[in-house]
């Protein structure tokens, strides 16, 4: 195994997975026989699942079942695609609500290192990798900390994610901490709301990856 340490920054988000090349959808399911084709298919002890169909149902932390950790294989093995790797000694670094950082920080590091050596296929091609450690980071902040020394008296920084949206004052190019602020109205509810107007006008729903492109780029 290569001994360089390969450094993999991963945005676990409800709606996207992103990593500094790649964006995919927040979706595992599990296939129940072995599937005819393997684009987006992931390989992991024995069992296969397709990735990056439908968004996964939001839960109230990101470690109450395995598919975060799957979706986490897939970044890794994206990443080390794009890298001309297929084995590694990874460092991951992630992130967590600004408010919830605290109480959820040691559950995330356990569970994204459950296993110290991994082996698993990803689109058919085998990865080997081995998780030197993983850093957590705060959302929000971790976004803006090399621009701070930069800011104004006085600024009010916005994070609107899938499923939260993190306020965090800044105040003398300092982060206030107790007066940050974690909102579960991020981009989920708002297109849930989106297709509740369209049931009552329209009498249907609109796809979510049709609202986002919308949003996006301003057309369907």
């Amino acid at each position: 195994m290569n001994n360089k340490l390969e450094v993999i920054g991963i945005d676990h988000g409800w709606s996207m997975m992103k990593t500094i090349s790649q964006v995919f959808v927040t979706g595992v399911k599990e296939i129940t026989t072995t599937p005819a084709l393997f684009g987006d298919v992931l390989e992991y002890e024995g069992k296969f699942y397709k990735v990056g169909t439908v968004r996964q149902e939001v839960k109230d932390t990101k470690v109450e079942d395995d598919s975060f950790y799957l979706l986490t294989l897939a970044a890794v093995a994206k990443e080390l695609k794009r890298r001309g790797l297929a084995e590694a000694k990874v460092f991951l670094a992630v992130g967590l609500p600004l408010t919830r950082f605290g109480a959820e920080k040691n559950d995330f590091i356990k569970y994204l290192t459950k296993n110290k050596r991994v082996s698993f296929k990803y689109e058919n091609e085998s990865y080997h990798i081995e998780i030197d450690d993983v850093a957590v980071f705060p959302q929000c902040y971790a976004a803006v900390v090399d621009k701070i020394p930069a800011m104004a008296k006085k600024t009010l920084i916005v994070d609107i994610g899938s499923w939260t949206i993190d306020i965090m004052p800044v105040i003398n190019k300092s982060p206030d901490e107790s007066k940050c602020v974690t909102i579960p109205k991020g981009l989920i509810t708002c297109m849930r709301s989106i297709n509740e107007q369209c049931v009552r006008q329209l009498n249907g729903e609109v796809d979510e990856s049709e609202i986002q492109n919308i949003m996006r780029y301003g057309r369907s």
